[in-house]
């Protein structure tokens, strides 16, 4: 998370309009650890998170956490939100916020001036009515009150209703708004399916396996595979994979950070599509993790099956990992890359 939004989160509570009440729940959606945080009653405040690796940083502060699939929440006197970048998916947390808030409850949320935080208010005024905001370090805070004679229930509902599970690409596979790639199959997803070997065998794994699309390729044209583990630090991909795959009697779907939580299992072969931004920017070394964590999840004789975006510095990594790999497609901006004998690890 970008420190000056949660610095600027912090200003709107620290003097900037925003009081923290002295009594009555206090709720953080979509929580990151930050300066905000110790202006907060610890023994009130209730944290939700869905991406893993803040949800185990949070947890390891001792923050109450929801659990991960929750969407209703009890009523807090104030709520705050650090918003997703899709439309749909922040519209459906500014309504469940909304929603959820007491007569007078105050709903406080901020993002960078980049990501479009004057269309943020805006989107959160046209549901709850008068909003206020303040801008600091080139990011805005911005918040409302709950008011029944303003607050447009109908609207907030419909917001919900769009941000759920529902198939796409004719039923390739289900997903949500906010998820890679959500309303359509990511070409180099479609890639990688095509250029994995019909008879590729026994355990494997899916690594950054969002909604099940991969994984649902491959079990239905690889029938030599015994068993596939999905693995996936985005907890609201999960339900969705669980219907991609629904039918599937050979997979397991965990969520899970896999540059930390993979299993002790050792695979025959690891499929990815790892992911490679931070924000807007490129950040080649979370693709770079992925490499090393199939590495260590491998068997001594196991393949590594993998796409990325040409650009992207991957080959040094795969060569310090792996006794062997080639670009066995490139096309469309794409390449694949099998490496093979991952070397131990020391």
């Amino acid at each position: 998370m970008d420190t000056d939004v949660l610095e600027t989160l912090k200003l709107a509570l620290d003097g900037g309009g925003v009081t923290v009440p002295e009594t009555g729940d206090v709720l953080f959606l979509r929580a990151e650890p930050g300066p905000a945080i110790p202006l907060l009653p610890k023994d009130r405040l209730t944290c939700q998170q869905t991406f893993k690796p803040p949800y185990e940083a949070l947890a390891a502060m001792g923050l109450t956490l929801l659990p991960a699939g929750t969407e209703t929440f009890t009523p807090a006197e104030l709520t705050l939100i650090l918003p997703p970048r899709q439309k749909d998916e922040a519209r459906g947390l500014y309504a469940r916020a909304m929603l959820s808030a007491p007569e007078g409850g105050v709903v406080l949320a901020c993002l960078p001036n980049t990501l479009g935080a004057k269309t943020a208010e805006k989107t959160l005024g046209e549901i709850a009515g008068e909003t206020e905001s303040l801008s600091k370090h080139k990011c805005r805070a911005f918040w409302a009150r709950k008011d029944s004679a303003t607050f447009n229930k109908a609207l907030a509902e419909a917001w919900v209703a769009a941000d759920q599970p529902q198939p796409v690409a004719d039923g390739a596979m289900w997903s949500r708004p906010g998820l890679f790639s959500w309303d359509r199959v990511d070409a180099g997803s479609e890639l990688l399916a095509e250029c994995i070997p019909e008879d590729i065998k026994g355990m494997g794994a899916d690594f950054g396996a969002g909604q099940g699309y991969l994984s649902k390729e491959v079990l239905l044209h690889c029938p030599k595979v015994k068993h596939l583990d999905l693995y996936e630090a985005e907890h609201r991909a999960i339900a969705c994979a669980e219907k991609t795959l629904e039918g599937f009697e050979n997979v397991t779907i965990s969520w899970a950070d896999v540059t930390r939580d993979v299993s002790e299992t050792r695979y025959d072969f690891v499929m990815m599509n790892p992911p490679f931004h931070v924000g807007r920017a490129d950040a080649a070394n979370l693709g770079q993790s992925f490499i090393q964590a199939a590495s260590r999840a491998l068997k001594p004789g196991g393949s590594l099956y993998m796409v990325a975006n040409r650009h992207l510095p991957y080959e040094a990594t795969i060569k310090a990992c792996f006794k062997q790999f080639e670009i066995i497609e490139d096309a469309g901006g794409y390449k694949i890359i099998r490496a093979d004998r991952p070397k131990r690890q020391k």
